[in-house]
């Protein structure tokens, strides 16, 4: 594979990203296991990681593949809207585990999730299969705004 380090920069970004969220949320993690009421469906706590840790490799791929590919208008915004939305993605932790405002956190989530698609679709222009790439991040943080407007609903 030529093209190796591109790769290795787009996911050690995504997969940095993620784990300096984490490592900055540990304790408000621990706080949420321990006192927040969670809806039905809530995984066990050491799914997150695991499941994370995959959808920042995706991403990571995805943003390589359209990194690679011929400079245009598409492949600018792309690259722009992967930025974006891995910077609400990081705060999105902060604002949920730490802060606990779960309200603010799904509508948080919300704009994750437009930028998301948006970002999936802006890649399916440049190279089809990083747009792919992402659907499993869209479903991932669909399920995630059930678990937190159940969050929300459940410790009002």
């Amino acid at each position: 594979m030529k093209h190796w380090k591109t790769y290795a920069r787009w996911i050690a970004l995504s997969e940095a990203v993620g784990a300096l969220s984490g490592w900055l949320t540990r304790d408000g993690v621990k706080l949420y296991t321990q006192t927040v009421v969670k809806p039905p469906l809530s995984p066990p706590p050491w799914a997150f990681p695991v499941v994370w840790g995959i959808l920042f490799a995706l991403m990571g791929v995805g943003a390589a593949r359209v990194d690679l590919s011929p400079a245009g208008r598409d492949r600018t915004r792309g690259l722009a809207l992967f930025g974006v939305q891995l910077a609400v993605n990081f705060f999105w932790s902060i604002i949920f585990f730490n802060l606990q405002a779960f309200g603010f956190a799904l509508a948080w989530l919300i704009l994750l999730w437009v930028l998301i698609v948006w970002m999936l679709l802006t890649f399916r222009r440049v190279d089809p299969l990083a747009g792919w790439l992402q659907l499993p991040y869209v479903l991932w943080v669909s399920f995630a705004a059930y678990l937190t407007a159940g969050v929300w609903l459940l410790n009002r």
